[in-house]
């Protein structure tokens, strides 16, 4: 018997074609992701379901920084979290004709910045640097930013966060510039070119 996420979604043909983030991509199939924080190791992150950690993502509504600037309707619950990200995948298969983790993964690999900026200080003046991205990091921004974008296209509007959610998935898969993660992306990978 073959084991679908949440029996819904199946993920044995999935093709992740950075190489960069293969290793980082979890996608093991479970029928409930929850780990409940009991994976604490180093490199912890690359060892929880990909979509598990969009969810929890999701809990965390309008984070910005150190403050919540946008309040929504999804709250720290998980189960509110997984049902939203099911009805988004439900409309990205139905519009998309296609396998909706497939999407999301492309979405991600599209969304995730290769280089980004530090500050480094050198003789008490301060001067941005380019460094390149960690795969765990390119991840965890591409998360947040599709999060960050659905969020901010639901807040004060008649769409509800799901068919933000879908619609945000599937225009970082095609890699557009409507999609705020990858505007996002583009954005961070010009500053870090023009700081060389």
């Amino acid at each position: 018997m073959e084991i679908k996420i949440f029996d819904l979604f199946d993920v044995s043909d999935i093709k992740i074609s950075d190489v960069g983030l293969k290793r980082y991509i979890n996608l093991e199939p479970k029928l409930n992701l929850k780990s409940k924080g009991r994976i604490r190791e180093k490199f912890g992150k690359s060892k929880i379901n990909l979509i598990e950690r969009l969810i929890n993502m999701l809990c965390v509504p309008g984070h910005r920084g150190k403050k919540h600037k946008i309040s929504t309707g999804v709250t720290g619950k998980y189960s509110h979290g997984a049902k939203t990200l099911i009805e988004a995948f439900k409309i990205v298969e139905e519009k998309t004709k296609e396998n909706p983790v497939q999407v999301f993964v492309r979405a991600v690999e599209n969304s995730s910045p290769r280089d980004e900026i530090t500050t480094i200080e050198y003789g008490g003046a301060r001067y941005p640097q380019a460094v390149d991205c960690s795969p765990i990091r390119r991840i965890n921004l591409a998360l947040r930013q599709i999060v960050h974008g659905s969020h901010d296209k639901a807040f004060k509007s008649k769409k509800k966060i799901f068919e933000t959610l879908a619609d945000e998935i599937i225009l970082a898969s095609r890699n557009t510039n409507e999609s705020f993660a990858v505007k996002k992306r583009i954005e961070t990978e010009k500053q870090a070119n023009a700081a060389r």
